[in-house]
């Protein structure tokens, strides 16, 4: 919504932390897949719901920004500000989903660039943005 609205959202740190970031497909294929599922080794277990793969926080507000100027070009200039490291912050996180992938059959279908792509695409579509000044 920063963006849209024309902001420089903030970064903590350097922006090379990490994270496995999922689109909202994936999650529900997962919940489908693990309702369905007959075998007695998958039954009542827990599972990671993810893509399987890290993107660091810069490259994430990177992406967006590209994929929000598609809309509005004057996002493409928009810097972030970069804030100081939170405490305690864990600086990578992957989630392992060869479980669901063995058990369940999962195969996430969505990457980040492709669920972006979606998510901001309905974003722009659907919230109210700010008029700009």
């Amino acid at each position: 919504m920063q963006l849209m609205n024309h902001e420089s959202p903030t970064i903590n740190g350097k922006g090379d932390y990490s994270r496995d970031f999922t689109y909202i497909d994936n999650v529900v294929e997962m919940n489908l897949r693990s309702i369905i599922v007959s075998t007695q080794e998958a039954l009542n277990s827990v599972y990671n719901v993810a893509y399987g793969d890290r993107t660091s926080l810069a490259e994430l507000y990177f992406l967006l920004r590209e994929f929000l100027s598609e809309y509005d070009p004057a996002i493409g200039a928009i810097e972030p500000v970069y804030g100081p490291e939170r405490l305690g912050d864990i600086p990578h996180s992957l989630a392992s989903i060869d479980k669901a992938r063995n058990l369940l059959g999962y195969d996430p279908q969505f990457d980040i660039r492709s669920g972006l792509l979606e998510a901001v695409k309905w974003y722009w579509e659907n919230l109210e943005r700010q008029p700009s000044a």
